[in-house]
């Protein structure tokens, strides 16, 4: 972003709560909730400075201070028109489920056909995509929800310390289940969103391409060293920023079991399962539709070093170039998806793309029975939500 029009913006934003209150009064005085087409979620700033300034719309045209979101970003941003709207979460977990629920619960909105459209930076396994793209999830998996113990504290027969709670391996299904390990959202939307940003022409940098090079010396890396583009592939959360090959590939290993062997571990963020729990709860009270939702994140560093690097080199030292593309390709890849569904609007998104796969989390909490997991009864029972274990059991193998 220049950095005019990001300072033009930013003293917007300062601007903003003076105005908020009337701003937020405004839909209401005529009986009216603002019922946006889409709403783009962001977690930090640069990733929200992504869409400021954009030729296609103004999404700083209403600044609307909303309670509960962060005291860093308190208000959401929408258009002139109202049809598209924006906020950003902060960063971690406990930010963005604090923040989304703010929105998908207040009373100012109408967000039933609403498309919330996550779209943010995120870590990439070289073995699936490289810097700069974008890729988009059908499934988000709480890899660090799990019982850790110090790999160097544990018997060589371990591969990694985390080991899925309730379980005495890590490749062991967990049997203490919390309900957010794993989300699935339409699959059918994700791949129309992803065909809309295949339109894009992605930013990339000449640092990322030398650094993505390095990757060439292991054919399972193949994936790293080409340009960027667009991947249907699956997200790890975890608020733990963590770097190395033991613990990808450990992560990579529980996408695959908590999904049942189809999960595609691919890009690791820090917010996407609190932001789907959110949404899962307030669709579960008709306030959102989760059939509605798209997460994309474009890559901008990678999850584990190349051969012959370290760990420590590739998280704290490495100039990896990918971190402004990223940025850059949020917004290129996803106004693509944005405008897909407002052209479309009338003809296909006003009325929903019917999901034809299982969405939802664990529970089955929206109706139909997960495709993951030891199914939505023993998940319940796994839960504690029915009492068919022992107090003792339970206390010893606490969360």
């Amino acid at each position: 972003m220049p950095s005019l029009p990001s300072l033009v913006a930013s003293l917007l934003l300062a601007g903003s709560t003076f105005g908020a209150q009337a701003a937020a009064k405004e839909p209401s005085a005529h009986g009216h909730k603002m019922a946006p087409k889409v709403f783009i979620v962001s977690m930090f700033e640069p990733e929200g400075q992504a869409w400021w300034n954009i030729p296609e719309f103004n999404l700083l045209a209403h600044n609307i201070t909303i309670p509960g979101l962060s005291p860093l970003y308190p208000d959401v941003h929408c258009t002139e028109d109202y049809e598209v709207c924006h906020m950003i979460t902060g960063e971690s977990e406990i930010n963005a489920a604090t923040s989304v629920s703010a929105v998908a619960f207040s009373p100012l909105f109408d967000l039933t056909r609403t498309y919330f459209f996550v779209a943010g930076i995120a870590g990439v396994n070289p073995k699936r995509a490289t810097t700069g793209s974008a890729m988009f999830a059908r499934y988000a998996v709480q890899v660090a929800l799990q019982y850790e113990i110090d790999i160097r504290e544990l018997p060589q027969t371990y591969s990694t310390g985390y080991i899925p709670l309730g379980s005495d391996f890590p490749d062991q299904y967990p049997t203490s289940i919390y309900g957010t390990e794993v989300f699935e959202l339409n699959a059918d939307l994700r791949s129309i969103a992803a065909d809309f940003a295949r339109h894009a022409r992605f930013s990339d940098s000449a640092a990322a391409q030398v650094y993505r090079a390095h990757y060439a010396n292991s054919s399972e890396y193949h994936a790293a060293t080409l340009a960027p583009g667009v991947v249907e592939c699956d997200v790890a959360t975890s608020d733990v920023y963590y770097s190395g090959s033991i613990l990808g590939t450990a992560f990579e290993n529980t996408t695959t079991l908590f999904t049942n062997g189809t999960g595609d571990y691919c890009s690791t963020a820090q917010e996407d399962n609190a932001t789907l729990e959110v949404l899962v709860r307030s669709s579960s009270h008709k306030l959102t539709d989760f059939a509605r939702i798209i997460v994309m994140r474009t890559a901008s560093d990678f999850d584990r070093p190349y051969p012959g690097s370290s760990a420590t080199y590739n998280l704290l030292y490495s100039d990896q170039g990918g971190f402004e593309p990223a940025l850059e390709n949020i917004y290129r890849a996803g106004i693509q998806v944005v405008q897909g569904i407002l052209r479309g609007w009338d003809a296909t998104f006003a009325k929903g793309i019917k999901p034809r796969n299982y969405i939802g989390d664990i529970f089955g909490t929206l109706g139909g029975e997960p495709d993951f997991g030891p199914g939505s009864a023993q998940a319940l029972v796994d839960s504690g939500a029915f009492k068919k274990r022992s107090v003792n059991d339970r206390l010893r193998r606490r969360g």
